[in-house]
């Protein structure tokens, strides 16, 4: 076997090396193609490879028109006969083409894109691609996805795979594509930064080779095993990324061995009013392993609405005070806080424990007693929100920093928080249901126990979608609670009617509709109150009030001042009011699962059972419907967590657009799940044997980790 030449390695490594250029230094790019590429989010030679095509035009299967059954999806290839544009109606353009092969005629209709007659010429040979239909005797695609390939003399007529990539203004799928072509021809050759052991192991393609298939694939089979390299690699550089986060955070500090046997602990388990379940007896026994090592505990503890996280915290909490030591119990809202002091505080004062509770809206006096008592070491455990990370806030000994929804914090404040006391142990904690492989993923530098099953159960939910014209039969569940004494909750995407919807934290970009179509809180509890329950009490709570005013009505409502109260998503998290048993969300259909499952636990939590309508316009069979729909069927968090990975992307999930996060580009966790685990595995075990990836073999991973991913471990680096 020949090696390579001195001369061929070194041109090897240039063009490696010039992944990180600007795409300005690329063939065909410049001015306002440059622009245009930099807007989609590419700006240097390695997004442009990485940015794969989001689907492929098959030439090798092409279906003949006469051939095509009616009511499938096909991809058809013929010359353009007649090019015609009609007007029905105002304002209502239809751009007509009859395409011929030698087989038949297909009638393809364009609805409102007029511009289309002006990029198809008769005699062009056209590829398209849509879903087959049968109208006035002749076969149909409305509005498909189509290529033009020129003039039939020019087309040509080799069998072969056009990629179709995401493009906008300044830029055409032919231009993407010759750019693409010249950039993989000029430095796609790189040198491979991955350890040749483990793409032996898994059987992947050289990067080289998986950079050119995912652009220009011999085979769709060639397509995915390009993809599913480039996707290792992400989910491998992401798990090198987190481990090396973990690894800085703990470098130069002496973890605390807590005493995890003690009788604060044992008190605690005692005052709790009721007895551990098996699942979270198994979750404090690992946290209690991890509190109780000679290492950092860095531990995320999933928990359905309802499985009693509290529970488990409180007793960890124990364990400090058996140590001697201090926990931080940090909440991303006030109410959360108090609802956790009012709840664990209780608990605590039974088993000797003393705490406080910091939140914005905190008097000046109270708090200046209760930092007094956490810098002297008096008060043993602190609730309270991002205040607790305020400069007068210093603890005699952290050694316990609790998390709740811990992606609602940036990467900085958690870190904030952990910097009160070195060596501090870290337990997130969420309501939100994470799939299994996100949690590996995206979380994977924890360690993860979960919780199912309730200690206490609720009376029960039930959950019906309803059509916006059916509105009314919510409202009349709402005038009967109300009637009894209940309160209920009107949840709307938006805060006010001018608002874009950009606040949708949970929802992609696609599917939102123009802010006239979506219903905005303040609009809707004017209307509410004037029109439909006129003589009600009803409130506003947005996320864009004060704190101290956002306290003051959910104080209200808790009290049982307020019958109705409208608001956004900010119930979303931990609101725990048991008279409350309806709710109306509306546009539902614009909402995540996991959001709208977590909206619905705020209902049915005492001894009286809940009904929640998703008010939605989405018609029946629809993806959207379809969503709502596994809601009104399953009660399960993490079941519909599932559900809602295999229909969005994971960024959109986890709300990435708020925390600050890195969305995954290339791999799908619903697909990848054997990679997601491989990666997992081979991150760890790379990190055992050369936790700083200083030998030769590691040396270009670590680069090309910190390339990709390295914003996860700056920030630490930097403190």
């Amino acid at each position: 076997m020949s090696r390579p030449s001195i001369g061929a390695a070194s041109e090897r490594l240039l063009r490696t090396s010039a992944l990180s250029d600007g795409i300005g230094r690329l063939r065909y790019v410049s001015g306002t193609r440059q622009e245009a590429l930099e807007r989609l989010g590419i700006h240097t030679v390695q997004d442009l490879f990485l940015d794969l095509p989001r689907h492929y035009i098959d030439l090798t299967c092409v279906t003949p028109i006469a051939l095509a059954d009616v009511g499938t999806q096909a991809t058809v290839r013929g010359v353009a006969d007649k090019v015609k544009v009609k007007q029905p109606r105002p304002r209502m353009k239809i751009v007509e083409v009859s395409v011929l092969d030698d087989t038949g005629v297909l009638v393809v209709s364009f609805f409102k894109q007029p511009w289309i007659a002006d990029q198809i010429h008769e005699g062009d040979v056209l590829v398209l691609q849509g879903k087959i239909s049968f109208s006035y005797g002749f076969k149909e695609m409305k509005s498909p996805f189509f290529e033009n390939l020129g003039p039939k003399d020019q087309a040509g007529a080799s069998a072969r795979i056009l990629p179709v990539h995401a493009v906008g203004e300044g830029i055409t799928q032919a231009w993407m594509r010759r750019i693409e072509s010249s950039a993989v021809a000029d430095l796609g050759d790189v040198s491979d930064f991955m350890p040749a052991s483990l793409v032996a192991l898994h059987g992947l393609m050289s990067e080289a080779r998986a950079i050119w298939q995912v652009q220009f694939p011999h085979s769709m089979a060639a397509a995915e095993r390009g993809r599913r390299r480039l996707a290792y690699d992400e989910l491998l550089l992401l798990q090198l990324a987190l481990l090396t986060r973990t690894r800085l955070e703990s470098e130069g500090l002496a973890p605390v061995q807590h005493i995890v046997d003690g009788p604060r602990a044992a008190a605690v388990r005692a005052a709790l009013p009721f007895a551990l379940t098996d699942e979270q007896d198994a979750a404090v026994s690992e946290i209690f392993s991890d509190m109780a090592s000679p290492h950092l505990m860095n531990r995320l503890l999933l928990g359905d609405v309802g499985t009693g996280k509290t529970a488990v915290a409180a007793v960890a909490i124990g364990a400090v005070a058996d140590t001697g030591t201090q926990a931080a119990v940090m909440a991303p809202t006030s109410v959360l806080a108090r609802q956790y002091a009012e709840k664990m505080g209780p608990v605590l004062d039974e088993a000797g424990i003393r705490w406080a509770l910091i939140t914005g809206a905190t008097p000046e006096a109270e708090r200046r007693t209760a930092t007094e008592g956490i810098q002297s070491g008096a008060i043993t455990a602190v609730f309270g929100t991002t205040a607790i990370l305020s400069e007068d806030v210093n603890f005699s000994h952290l050694s316990l920093a609790v998390i709740d929804e811990q992606h609602r914090f940036g990467v900085g404040q958690r870190a904030l928080l952990r910097n009160k006391g070195a060596g501090a142990d870290l337990l997130t904690m969420t309501a939100t249901p994470i799939p299994r492989t996100l949690a590996l993923s995206v979380y994977g530098d924890l360690s993860v126990s979960r919780i199912r099953k309730r200690p206490v159960k609720g009376a029960g939910i039930a959950t019906k979608v309803l059509a916006p014209e059916n509105a009314d039969l919510a409202y009349g569940a709402i005038r009967e609670a109300v009637a009894k004494g209940q309160q209920a909750y009107v949840v709307c995407p938006l805060v006010d009617a001018k608002d874009t919807g950009d606040e949708l934290d949970d929802v992609p970009d696609a599917m939102k509709a123009k802010p006239k179509e979506l219903h905005a809180a303040t609009v809707t509890a004017e209307r509410l109150s004037r029109d439909v329950f006129p003589g009600m009490r009803v409130a506003l709570l947005h996320g864009r009030m004060s704190a101290q005013d956002k306290d003051e009505v959910m104080g209200r409502f808790a009290a049982g001042e307020i019958d109705v109260l409208v608001s956004t998503t900010v119930i979303e998290v931990g609101v725990d009011v048991p008279n409350a048993t309806v709710m109306i969300v509306f546009d539902a259909d614009r909402f995540g699962l996991a959001t709208l499952h977590q909206l619905r636990g705020r209902v049915g939590r005492g001894k009286i059972s809940g009904q929640v309508f998703l008010v939605a316009a989405a018609r029946k069979g629809s993806p959207a419907r379809k969503r709502l729909s596994a809601l009104e069927k399953s009660s399960d968090g993490f079941e519909l967590a599932e559900l809602d990975l295999s229909l969005r992307h994971e960024g959109e999930l986890l709300g990435y657009r708020q925390s600050g996060g890195v969305a995954l580009r290339v791999a799908d966790l619903a697909e990848d799940t054997d990679l997601v685990q491989y990666a997992y595995v081979d991150a760890r075990n790379v990190a055992e044997e050369d936790p700083a990836l200083e030998e030769p073999e590691h040396v270009l991973l670590a680069q090309e980790m910190r390339a990709r991913f390295g914003a996860y471990f700056e920030e630490v680096e930097r403190a």
